[in-house]
């Protein structure tokens, strides 16, 4: 989750103890927050970054200390497109004034997300070419600092969400109109990463499985979305939803993306990944039990306990494996 505690995009300490207690903490995978591939891509000004080869000292020392303990560091690859220069959540919301340090985004269509919103200025297809070699080059820089995994993030009403719902796509060019051409970037910058990360690694891509209004993108593209980007080399799917428009009606319930992740997995082949108010160990591990998801994965309940592995793993059953210097309380 975002911890929008970066300085030009670099990540700190903070970076350090937050991503790396969650390694202590037992995590298979730990992946790093939304970070930008151009510094117009943040989301707020404070968001981490990962559009200059300067950024990768810090990000490879995290990396190595997510290895050191026994877990694979991940990383996702972002881009805000229409939400960017946004406050921090405890800030506020809405523009961030050039003068206090925001700027102009850019988007497929020049609609703003919602009131109090910067409008975004459209993007050309020059510069839709340069945001997805931006997307290559960081993940160039991923593999340089130590990450073993990446993910694209599609989701979220997020860039590349942008493109794939026509309720913020409304290009007239081979970038908008027929379900063919919203998911052309998507599926461009898959490939165009692909081509630089290697076959060995895995290739995640996050996606809104729905936007929760009517007319917007929905569980059917999904599907056949993920079928396109398995061709491309995405190795997994991971399912959230919503966040494209405000004027969504999400029925919040645990687990409730979980339906995504199993639609998807049984109907491409492709394995999935399922969020979403999942808390409780033995919820995930039916998940995965189930069939309904290959993995699960969580955010918030690792920002209330950053030790949940080592405490799911006690509540069902299974051996206790906590750092050495940790066991003398387990």
């Amino acid at each position: 989750m975002c911890q929008y505690s970066s300085q030009d995009g670099f990540a700190g300490d903070w970076h350090l103890v937050h991503l790396g207690s969650r390694a202590v903490g037992g995590a298979a995978l730990v992946i790093m927050e939304a970070s930008a591939v151009e510094a117009r891509g943040r989301i707020s000004p404070e968001d981490n970054g990962i559009w200059k080869d300067e950024h990768i000292p810090p990000l490879a020392r995290i990396a190595a200390f997510i290895r050191q303990q026994g877990a694979a560091p991940a990383i996702q690859l972002a881009h805000a497109g229409r939400k960017a220069s946004t406050y921090r959540p405890w800030e506020g919301s809405g523009a961030v004034a050039p003068q206090a340090g925001g700027w102009q985004p850019v988007a497929p269509s020049a609609v703003a997300f919602e009131p109090g919103y910067a409008l975004p200025r459209e993007l050309t297809r020059d510069e839709i070419a340069e945001v997805c070699a931006a997307f290559a080059a960081a993940a160039r820089r991923a593999l340089e600092a130590g990450f073993q995994v990446v993910e694209l993030h599609f989701a979220h009403g997020y860039l590349a969400h942008e493109f794939l719902s026509p309720l913020s796509n409304f290009r007239v060019d081979e970038y908008g109109g027929p379900f063919e051409n919203r998911i052309r970037f998507a599926l461009e910058t898959a490939t165009a990463v692909r081509a630089v990360w290697p076959e060995r690694l895995p290739l995640f891509a996050r996606i809104s499985a729905t936007d929760w209004v009517e007319r917007g993108w929905d569980i059917d593209e999904s599907v056949e979305l993920a079928r396109r980007l398995g061709g491309r080399g995405v190795d997994l799917i991971d399912c959230s939803s919503g966040g494209l428009a405000p004027q969504q009606k999400i029925p919040v319930a645990p687990g409730y993306q979980a339906p995504f992740a199993e639609r998807i997995r049984r109907e491409t082949g492709t394995p999935t990944g399922a969020v979403g108010l999942i808390t409780d160990p033995r919820q995930a591990d039916e998940i995965v039990a189930r069939g309904q998801a290959d993995l699960v994965l969580l955010a918030r309940e690792f920002l209330r306990d950053p030790y949940f592995p080592l405490h799911a793993a006690r509540a069902l059953g299974d051996a206790v494996e906590a750092p050495i210097p940790y066991r003398r309380a387990f």
